[in-house]
């Protein structure tokens, strides 16, 4: 069985290096992007079996990359996680109208997020 690959996106480097580790240490195969423009192009080129996407950030944010993601042909299949610090309802709502698979909240949970990452990939 070949190894997930797993598309990280999240403005802040630090965010990025700690959701690297933990599903590195899984087993994972990680990219990394820095924020939406970069994960709609990332998430062409290197075709991952999964995206892990933080909300708020600049450019296009997390909602807007989600649904660039998720109705492009090429990449509709793909599953989206967003992981925000956003904990309302509503944010959960939209994020799934755009598109989403899963929702998870900062600080991440290192075992629920291999468990969704696990279920989803």
């Amino acid at each position: 069985m070949s190894t997930q690959k797993v598309l990280v996106v999240d403005d802040s480097l630090t965010q990025r290096m700690i959701l690297a580790a933990i599903l590195a240490e899984q087993g994972f195969e990680v990219v990394t992007a820095n924020d939406g423009e970069e994960a709609v192009i990332k998430a062409k080129s290197e075709m991952p079996d999964l995206i892990v996407m933080d909300v708020v950030m600049p450019k296009l944010n997390g909602f807007q990359a989600t649904r660039a993601i998720t109705t492009d042909e090429a990449t509709w299949h793909i599953p989206v996680i967003l992981l925000t610090s956003k904990d309302m309802e509503s944010d959960r709502i939209w994020g799934m109208r755009q598109g989403a698979t899963g929702f998870l909240h900062k600080p991440v949970d290192p075992e629920a997020l291999i468990a969704m990452v696990t279920a989803l990939g």
